[in-house]
């Protein structure tokens, strides 16, 4: 996506290149008279438009960056919901193991529980950003 917002930045400026070139041209032309003024004026229009489709691209490049950001804040976020929620299952484990070595059978609290029955999503999914356990 990074690379397709710079393709479409310098499409842009490939566009508004292209046109300040025809309108450059047609206005080095030593033609004159009114097909050389209609010829001229036709290609100044058809330069706005190129101009206007620059700014398209332009204005899709932002987009794409923002979600590109977007993106990559959302996979930070999964990152460390991931880390936090190892450690929390690790730690209630823990406590759920020394529990049954000092009490076999005995219930464990009940956040514990669920902690260690939690299964989690694969790594770096979307689903991370839903997970709602204790402590989290």
């Amino acid at each position: 996506m990074r690379r397709r917002v710079g393709q479409l930045r310098e499409q842009a400026v490939e566009l508004r290149q292209t046109a300040d070139r025809l309108v450059a041209q047609a206005e080095s032309v030593p033609w004159r008279g009114r097909a050389a003024e209609a010829m001229r004026l036709r290609i100044k229009e058809r330069a706005a438009h190129l101009r206007e489709a620059a700014g398209l691209h332009e204005n899709a490049a932002e987009s794409l960056s923002r979600h590109v950001h977007e993106v990559d804040h959302r996979q930070d976020s999964i990152v460390v919901i991931e880390r936090k929620v190892a450690s929390l299952v690790a730690d209630a484990q823990s406590r759920v193991e020394t529990l049954e070595a000092a009490r076999p059978g005995a219930e464990p609290e009940p956040e514990d529980a669920v902690l260690v029955a939690f299964v989690p999503p694969p790594s770096g999914h979307k689903d991370w950003l839903d997970v709602e356990l204790p402590g989290l």
